[in-house]
């Protein structure tokens, strides 16, 4: 609302106070600028619009003149300084109504400007304190730039937290970048900053001007809160209108917290948007990177994966960052979606049409770090505002970034409140918290004497422990049925246990022992495996601890680790051949599902962000071959309630034989929840066919083929082909009392389900 003038607000020395305000230094804007009374007559004027009880301050560096227009009186006001500070006296009755400044530039051109400090901060103040305790899941409806109208005049207030400034300033295209045109106000003793500036509309440019509190050194800095930034190497924050997006999602938002249950299946694209797929004029060593733009992603990639049967897109960061090799992982931007791909509605769309093509849409959430670039978080006002002081603590020494101070009630709120804002704003269905080991453990990748213990002696981080403990449960109040996935690499226990019971209370965690094991199989040549064959079983062992994700990831085919398919042993065909049996092999076996881009068509290089998949692959027979297992291990995946009624569950899964080393293959059941349907898999991890090979199985009676990545349908050189259908021969065999017999193929996986049930088969 508009204030009225203030009486006795002037500084006893108005000439100090102006002189703050010329150097950029000004801590009380509301007290020099805008309408007020005035008993000390001016700042070097001796009148100015006839005379009055009033003065009017204005900082324009830019004008050449100014006029104060009331609805039935206009003051031309005095430049009382040469760097842009304009006064004048106002009667009464003027001093008291609105009024806008009717202004022109050193080239005459005319502008109308509403006067910024005609209105008072209005936020509320119990917010701001939630916000430092640490308990505000929004913090961005309070802070970075908003539209707002108040007292009918359209606008944004801006707000930032800097508890350690002397004052901040905003600079933008409005006041043409001096800063010192838009000091903004203190709201108590908050740290925070607030100002809300008439006529700044969605487009707009703008950073913060922080001025340090030790030697008033003065850092430009992108706005921590803001909804959309430049592109690098530019870092201006840009002002976005807020909630203008038309979404046709209602039914998949609806139906959420029953699709992505854990007895639902969860299959995984995870992929780079900047890789995927480029223009055919990419140059990114020649500045043109060719970039798919989120709608044009939204006509490509959607269909692509849902012909391919996956059942969500996970996007790396897409969050703002400066560097195009940190994939996204280094993030400036917590509230902004990345400007390479196109606007925030522009990803909104894309989250649309997935969801209408019923796809979920998961994002990567990094809040284990932040990069030092100048315009992002680092020392944000000359002080540690979002980083822990004690570099033992706030310095990360691989990646050399800065680690967040989780015990800062502020700093949890701004990362919980981000995680809120991409799953509410962007409808996305979850998080993949990066990096969770790393926030865990206070001596991880430190060595003795190179971290600070906790208060209790351990090298538990309990203040982190607390901040994921919140971000949990703040994900599943607020955003129900979304999903929340670590990304942790440790035995640390009750990763996916409730908070109620001690635990994280994420909803899934990587499988990275499981991937580890069976990557180290799978790399050694076939004839060795069977050394290593406790390493295929040791995972079940663990099964029932936490709720897991087996994950193919970006992290495995990057920094000379060689594609999955250049890890395979053997030639071509030996190794589309291998790949076909590891991918099967997760697909069967208990847990959700994640496989990067590039591994569905056997891509021989490893990943490189700055090209796309080679697309051209898919013109050899095996690997459009390996495309078409994938499909098929999807709708297997789907159609087939033991594969993922019990896919959390323990008791869904039995060993038919986990002892055959020498052969080096494996058999287990996947079962439903009602022990009917069950699936039958076997898997051999050796280049020899076991002619004759005996399964055991549960039931007698006809089991039938629904898998054979040995067979002709995978376009391979030397298919193996299977009966239909196996009829069970009665004798003991592993416990069981009846066996089917087949010709098992080299390096294949089998699955058979029971014909004595009714099954949906794909």
């Amino acid at each position: 609302m508009m204030p009225e003038p203030r009486p006795g607000s002037v500084p006893a020395d108005i000439h100090d106070a102006v002189a703050s305000l010329i150097e950029g230094c000004c801590t009380t804007p509301f007290a020099v600028l805008g309408v007020h009374e005035a008993p000390d007559g001016g700042v070097g004027v001796g009148g100015g619009g006839g005379g009055g009880p009033y003065t009017i301050r204005t900082m324009l560096s830019w004008a050449e003149t100014v006029t104060a227009v009331w609805a039935e009186d206009e003051v031309p006001l005095v430049r009382v300084h040469p760097d842009g500070l304009f006064e004048a006296h106002c009667p009464a009755e003027a001093g008291r109504g609105s009024y806008h400044f009717q202004v022109t530039d050193r080239s005459g051109q005319p502008f109308r400007l509403v006067d910024p400090y005609a209105f008072a901060p209005g936020t509320d103040p119990g917010r701001y304190a939630a916000f430092l305790d640490g308990t505000e899941r929004r913090a961005h409806q309070l802070f970075g730039a908003r539209r707002e109208d108040r007292d009918g005049v359209a606008g944004t207030r801006f707000a930032v937290w800097a508890p350690g400034a002397h004052n901040v300033n905003l600079m933008g295209e409005f006041n043409r970048w001096d800063a010192r045109c838009h000091p903004m106000a203190s709201v108590g003793s908050t740290g925070v900053w607030e100002l809300f500036v008439p006529g700044v509309a969605a487009g707009t440019h703008y950073k913060y001007s922080v001025v340090t509190a030790d030697d008033h050194t003065t850092i430009a800095k992108a706005d921590p809160f803001g909804r959309a930034m430049e592109l690098r190497p530019a870092s201006a924050s840009i002002v976005v209108d807020h909630d203008t997006y038309d979404w046709g999602d209602d039914v998949w938002q609806r139906d959420r917290p029953t699709t992505q249950r854990g007895d639902k299946p969860i299959s995984i694209y995870e992929v780079h948007l900047g890789s995927w797929k480029r223009k055919p004029d990419a140059n990114p060593r020649e500045g043109s990177p060719g970039w798919l733009s989120y709608r044009e992603l939204a006509d490509d990639l959607i269909p692509y994966v849902r012909d391919l049967g996956f059942t969500h897109i996970e996007l790396l960061p897409v969050a703002e960052h400066p560097l195009d090799g940190s994939w996204g992982y280094q993030v400036v931007g917590y509230f902004a979606a990345t400007s390479r791909h196109g606007t925030p509605d522009d990803l909104r769309y894309f989250a649309d049409r997935a969801h209408q093509a019923g796809l979920g849409v998961l994002m990567d959430f990094v809040p284990a770090h932040f990069p030092r670039d100048g315009h992002g978080l680092a020392r944000f006002d000359g002080t540690h505002v979002f980083e822990d002081a004690d570099p033992r603590r706030g310095a990360h020494p691989d990646w050399g970034t800065l680690v967040f101070n989780y015990g800062r009630g502020a700093v949890r709120s701004f990362l919980i409140s981000s995680a809120v804002s991409w799953l509410e704003d962007f409808h996305f269905d979850g998080l993949r918290v990066d990096a969770v080991a790393s926030m865990l453990y206070l001596d991880y990748s430190r060595a003795d004497g190179e971290w600070l213990p906790n208060e209790h002696g351990g090298n538990e981080h309990l203040e982190a422990v607390t901040f994921l403990r919140a971000l949990n449960d703040a994900v599943h109040a607020e955003c129900p049925g979304a999903l929340v996935i670590a990304e942790e690499s440790t035995s640390w226990p009750g990763v996916t246990h409730p908070t109620a019971d001690g635990g994280l209370g994420f909803d899934l965690k990587w499988n990275m022992g499981w991937m580890n094991d069976t990557l180290s199989v799978m790399v050694a040549d076939p004839l060795y495996r069977k050394a290593l064959h406790q390493k295929l079983t040791f995972g079940m062992w663990y099964a029932g601890s936490e709720r897991f994700l087996l994950p193919l990831s970006h992290d495995e085919v990057v920094h000379m680790k060689g594609s999955l398919l250049g890890k395979m042993p053997g030639d071509t065909t030996a190794q589309l051949a291998n790949l076909r049996l590891l991918l099967a092999y997760q697909w069967l076996h208990p847990g959700k599902k994640l496989l990067f881009m590039g591994g569905e068509i056997g891509q021989p290089g490893e990943w490189n962000d700055e090209g796309e998949i080679a697309w051209d692959l898919l013109d050899r027979p095996g690997h459009r071959g390996l495309q078409a297992l994938i499909r098929d291990l999807n709708r297997l995946y789907v159609a087939n309630h033991a594969l993922h009624l019990m896919d959390l569950d323990p008791a869904g899964f039995e060993w038919l034989d986990c002892h055959d080393a020498e052969r080096t293959t494996l058999s287990f059941i996947r079962w439903a929840p009602d022990w009917t349907d069950p699936v039958i898999v076997v898997a051999n991890f050796t280049p020899v066919s076991w002619t004759g090979f005996q399964l055991p199985v549960p039931h007698a009676g006809t089991y039938r083929l629904v898998l054979n990545t040995g067979g002709e349908l995978y376009e391979m050189d030397d298919p193996h082909e299977l009966a239909e259908a196996f009829e069970t021969v009665a004798g003991e065999l592993h416990g069981r009392d009846q066996f089917v017999q087949m010709d098992l193929p080299p390096l294949g996986v089998v699955a058979l389900v029971w014909e004595g049930a009714a099954t949906n088969h794909c």
